[in-house]
């Protein structure tokens, strides 16, 4: 999969607060990802991170 710092990530499960968008902060073996409901902070591997995405939210900016 195609995932990037900064992208936002729309998830099959929902986060106990409500949301089910989180943000990409860091990349690698593991990815470290925000809520965009409460702010949490996430580390979990790759392989959960990737099988529990619905959708890749992201914004094209142009030069």
């Amino acid at each position: 999969m195609d995932v990037r710092t900064g992208d936002r990530l729309v998830m099959k499960k929902k986060h106990p607060c409500g949301a089910d968008t989180f943000l990409v902060l860091r990349i690698g073996a593991d990815f470290k990802i925000r809520c965009e409901g409460c702010g949490h902070e996430i580390m979990n591997t790759r392989v959960k991170v990737e099988k529990n995405i619905k959708k890749i939210l992201r914004e094209e900016s142009e030069n």
